[in-house]
């Protein structure tokens, strides 16, 4: 029997098999042909380390140092502009407010982003100090660790069933089965259909729908250098990618765990909302997609022991912060399994630990 199975080959379940592995022998059970296939590789793919809730942003800062520097660091020089209309102005304030940004004039921000439309645009801030994350290769460096450590990435391994047995967890994917001491469920929009599965009491977590659509370069300008732009009160947002513009309408649609697609009204109506604020109008989209942002009830990250037993741990609710908190919320989780004390605030372990729920 070996020591770790862990449901699920996104950023979470990866990143924690990564630290496990320097505890015991791990096993990583993903469903699909490929690593990061659902909500992970559909990732906006920003760390901006005051974006979230308190806990998250507190999992944010302690996370930067590793996304700099380990494996030759993650990171490239990005930004982010939010910018505000007359009716905006309000959920403007609030977002430069919680995330620390310094105001521009709406002149500013347009020799920024020249096709910005300061007929309508009259509030702007910026923080220069947010940064694109190459998810892949973070990806790849703890999957990497996992197997330099004696654990295997097994991947098109859907859980078929799961049932507890004395000494941990016999878990059966296809014709195969696996025994672990401890089952660390890392599933993502599947979390609580695991729990299930498991006989284990589902906390509530709720998949919510995220659309993309790809267009080409507004005006054919040059976007190297232009900052992520969220629209005030994340009503849509746009971010450079590979030459081309990701437009998002940034909705939160509810869903049943599933492989998500983009809804053509949904993207139709995010494009109108950039559209507004540009004087470029969308004429073609280059591609589509959809994710599933996961979270508990109160938006925070569910990361610990289950209060009733304590050999089942959850690894979920990452929400939109699964790559920013990645990290240091593997770490927190290695150090509760390892009966180690956490490097972070006991008040960050108590705002994700499961047994807030009850």
């Amino acid at each position: 029997m070996q020591d770790f199975i862990i449901i699920g080959g996104g950023i979470a379940g990866i990143s924690a098999g990564a630290r496990l592995s320097h505890l015991g022998h791990v096993t990583v059970l993903e469903r699909e042909s490929a690593l990061a296939f659902h909500a992970s590789g559909r990732s906006a793919a920003l760390f901006e380390e005051s974006y979230g809730k308190p806990s998250v942003v507190a999992l944010n800062r302690a996370s930067k140092d590793y996304h700099a520097t380990a494996n030759g660091g993650v990171l490239s020089p990005r930004g982010l502009m939010v910018v505000g209309t007359a009716d905006t102005n309000a959920a403007f304030r609030k977002d430069v407010a919680d995330m620390g940004m310094d105001e521009i004039t709406p002149s500013e921000a347009k020799t920024i982003i020249p096709i910005l439309n300061t007929d309508v645009v009259e509030c702007a801030a910026i923080d220069t100090s947010a940064w694109d994350i190459d998810t892949d290769l973070l990806i790849q460096n703890f999957a990497r660790e996992i197997r330099a450590n004696g654990g295997q990435v097994v991947t098109g391994a859907p859980v078929d069933a799961i049932r507890r047995i004395g000494a941990g967890w016999h878990v059966v994917s296809g014709e195969q089965s696996y025994e672990g001491k401890i089952l660390v469920n890392a599933a993502g929009a599947w979390v609580d259909q695991i729990a299930i599965l498991a006989g284990i009491s589902t906390l509530g977590f709720t998949p919510l729908r995220r659309s993309m659509a790809r267009i080409p370069a507004p005006g054919g300008h040059d976007m190297t250098k232009w900052p992520m732009v969220f629209g005030a009160g994340e009503t849509w947002y746009c971010k450079p990618d590979a030459g081309a513009l990701i437009v998002s309408p940034a909705e939160e649609d509810l869903c049943d765990p599933h492989d998500a697609w983009a809804d053509d009204m949904v993207l139709a109506e995010g494009l109108a909302r950039y559209e507004e604020h540009v004087t470029e109008p969308v004429t073609r989209m280059l591609a589509n997609w959809a994710g599933l942002r996961t979270f508990a009830p109160d938006r925070q990250l569910v990361l610990g022991r289950d209060m009733r037993d304590p050999s089942f741990i959850w690894c979920a609710g990452q929400g939109g912060y699964g790559f920013q908190t990645a990290p240091a919320a593997s770490q927190l989780l290695a150090d509760l399994i390892g009966g180690k004390t956490p490097a972070i605030g006991s008040d960050i372990v108590a705002a994700v630990d499961p047994a807030r729920f009850g």
